[in-house]
């Protein structure tokens, strides 16, 4: 489909901004406010939210109440298999919507938005693995550069001075791992699902956010289940908590957005100026004191996704097989 630079422009720019403020607010919710509330739940909000919106978004799209419902029925509730296919990324989402919650409790904002930036190499290998594709040897190197960047910011973390908190930075960095394996995979494999028929993306994503409902309830139910019963579905919520949700179900939609008409490759754009916006955030509200290393590592993720980013080949359609398998193209890198 022919879109305007423009209006990639604006995705991505948007994008970036819900990014940065997501993981501001995130961060202030878990430390700040003293009273804790369940991820688990919010995160299936998230999902009740994005689905509600992608039903009104794809509404308008048909034009009428009656094609809406017939639209419903034959790609969603007539379509099990279509289901069970968009519950794979829609687990792999929830895990790593979980994760950000864990990483946030126990890192500074800026830390958890530079090293989660260890996605793009993860995605990379997802994409030349998944999608038969292939990257040339600056993207390799700028990959290559960011897990620098990435292991400097680790090196000496930043420390911040006005929000004391009992925080587990192993256990941060463990959940940022996790997140960055499901992003990776997640975003590779909704991309292919997308990109491999002609089913509208808000068809995809009712389908995935059904799925996700389940999957996030679940994990409410496994998790929390006990405490929940006791304290209410809803316990701890406040404005600062809604305001996290609603960001969370708006970054969710512009992502597949930018993944149906760009390509997760073009997500990374965004990532840079996140990272900059975050810090400054952490600066400010929450006292963070930069070090030297911190700055060369956020530095070198920043040119490293700059890099990454330069024009190349068009990865924005699903081509063919080829006759290398994917084990030979990484060989051939």
């Amino acid at each position: 489909e022919n879109v305007s630079l423009l209006f990639k422009l604006y995705c991505l720019t948007v994008m970036t901004l819900v990014a940065a403020t997501y993981t501001v607010a995130l961060r202030y919710t878990r430390t700040v406010e003293r009273e804790l509330y369940f991820s688990t739940t919010a995160v299936c909000i998230t999902e009740v939210i994005k689905l509600f919106l992608s039903v009104g978004i794809l509404a308008k799209e048909t034009g009428s109440l009656t094609r809406l419902i017939t639209s419903l029925k034959e790609n969603v509730f007539g379509s099990p298999t279509e289901l069970l296919k968009l519950s794979v990324p829609s687990l792999a989402y929830a895990l790593q919507n979980n994760m950000a919650f864990v990483a946030l409790s126990n890192l500074d904002a800026a830390v958890y938005q530079v090293t989660y930036q260890l996605k793009i190499p993860c995605t990379a290998l997802c994409t030349v693995l998944m999608l038969n594709r292939t990257l040339s040897k600056l993207q390799w190197f700028s990959v290559f550069m960011l897990c620098g960047g990435v292991t400097l910011v680790q090196w000496k973390p930043a420390q911040a001075t006005k929000v004391q908190v009992e925080q587990n930075p192993w256990l941060g960095f463990g959940a940022i791992a996790v997140a960055v394996l499901c992003s990776g995979f997640a975003g590779v494999y909704f991309e292919k699902v997308l990109k491999s028929s002609d089913t509208s993306l808000w068809v995809r994503n009712i389908q995935m956010y059904l799925s996700g409902i389940v999957m996030t309830l679940f994990g409410v139910y496994v998790s929390d289940g006990a405490q929940v019963l006791e304290k209410g579905f809803f316990y701890g919520y406040t404005y600062y908590v809604w305001f996290v949700i609603f960001l969370a179900s708006v970054g969710g939609l512009y992502t597949s957005v930018v993944v149906k008409y760009t390509d997760n490759i073009m997500k990374g754009f965004s990532a840079a100026a996140a990272i900059v916006l975050s810090t400054v955030a952490s600066v400010i509200l929450f006292g963070l004191q930069i070090t030297v290393t911190f700055s060369l590592g956020a530095l070198l993720v920043c040119i490293s996704i700059y890099l990454y980013g330069l024009p190349r080949q068009d990865t924005t359609k699903i081509q063919p097989s080829e006759t290398k398998s994917s084990k030979e193209r990484l060989a051939t890198v």
